[in-house]
């Protein structure tokens, strides 16, 4: 594995075996650290916020899982 910083960017070279879900795990991770470098709020809020974007897909999504 490698890591190099290029320009504005930073390159991760990794070998092509390795699982890709748990790469996918950590693209996840990055990408969301990039989406929220510049949010500011807080946790709390951070966790109201999914709480009830949960709420209303589960209220949009129920009937397809239970019968």
């Amino acid at each position: 594995m490698t890591v190099e910083r290029k320009n504005n960017e930073i390159i991760f070279r990794l070998p092509g075996d390795l699982d890709i879900e748990e790469l996918q795990r950590f693209y996840d991770y990055f990408r969301f650290k990039e989406l929220t470098k510049d949010s500011i709020a807080n946790e709390e809020q951070s966790n109201q916020l999914a709480a009830e974007s949960k709420a209303q897909w589960w209220k949009q999504n129920k009937r397809r899982f239970i019968k």
